[in-house]
């Protein structure tokens, strides 16, 4: 009777001008430049958006960070420089990072997060160009929720509709390299096994993120599934460690050795799950801390920014 909800973006905008330095700003006190505001998408009559931060000097890759906390993400999240800071050892090694803003809970569930993090990828292949990167050298990162993305990113990639009236959607979604901080894989065997992701959600006001709907066309209504069967079989479709398989991205884990939200065994078991299938993955584990610390992203953020180095180098003539 009811279809699930089809998710899907539309959007008409299939090119960007060109980026010069009239579109640009300075960031105050740093080296970078950033374009605010690109539109990526649009669902539902909302603009879908991200900011783009250049280096001095490019080296021709990207890394597409998903903005996302507790599957919330915001714009407001990236303005100023703290998010600039936070990102300059990428910068500075050359990379052009793109800070990408999904449709945030509770109006929007975590597969509509995915959706929109693939069309991010998408407009970034289709416009690389125009941004000054390599098609063939995109790498992306995150943390927590956003490292969740990222993870489905690198294991569930979608080949691009070449029959697709939007030229974007023709893009695939393949990324050469994933490096992320603690992010879970495993949304139905959470903190142990037979545990769901519901109860730490609803306790950490995320909950919105697994209210699954089912769409009735002839109403044009939402209707919430509560069938425990469909919602137990929606956590498992949701969860990057089900859709591990050879050929997957090359993906690195930085995560916290006493990490009380999201277990350490969440990166563990996705990392021997890749590993399994001979996907090269790796798992860094930082002693002593717990989800998210302070200097992460000049500590740890080496290990991430190493990996992309080894992954997204050019390829050799």
């Amino acid at each position: 009777m009811y279809k699930v909800l089809a998710v899907a973006v539309l959007c008409s905008l299939a090119i960007i001008p060109p980026v010069g330095a009239a579109q640009r700003e300075k960031i105050p006190g740093l080296e970078y430049t950033r374009q605010a505001d690109v539109i990526y998408g649009r669902k539902h009559g909302v603009a879908l958006t991200m900011d783009v931060l250049f280096p001095k000097k490019q080296n021709g890759a990207a890394i597409i960070y998903a903005v996302s906390s507790g599957f919330n993400s915001h714009h407001s999240w990236i303005e100023g420089t703290r998010f600039a800071k936070n990102m300059s050892m990428l910068l500075d090694r050359g990379y052009t990072v793109f800070l990408v803003v999904h449709g945030s809970t509770p109006k929007f569930t975590i597969r509509e997060n995915y959706a929109d993090i693939r069309r991010s990828i998408r407009f970034i292949r289709y416009n690389a160009k125009s941004y000054g990167i390599d098609p063939k050298r995109i790498g992306m990162s995150g943390a927590s929720a956003g490292g969740v993305i990222s993870l489905m990113m690198a294991a569930a990639p979608q080949e691009g509709d070449p029959k697709a009236r939007d030229p974007i959607e023709r893009e695939s979604t393949r990324l050469q390299a994933v490096g992320c901080f603690y992010p879970a894989s495993d949304l139905v065997n959470f903190h142990k096994e037979g545990e769901n992701v519901l109860k730490i959600a609803a306790a950490n006001r995320h909950l919105g993120s697994y209210q699954f709907r089912d769409h009735d066309p002839k109403t044009n209504s939402y209707t919430l599934i509560t069938d425990p069967k469909r919602i137990h079989q929606l956590l498992v479709d949701n969860s990057p460690i089900t859709h591990v398989s050879k050929g997957d991205t090359p993906t690195l884990i930085v995560h916290g050795e006493k990490d009380r939200l999201v277990p350490l065994l969440q990166a563990s078991k996705m990392v021997d799950a890749l590993k399994a299938v001979g996907v090269k993955s790796k798992l860094v584990v930082a002693k002593g801390k717990g989800h998210s610390w302070r200097d992460q992203w000049t500590n740890e953020m080496k290990h991430i920014a190493d990996w992309f180095d080894e992954r997204l180098a050019p390829a050799k003539k």
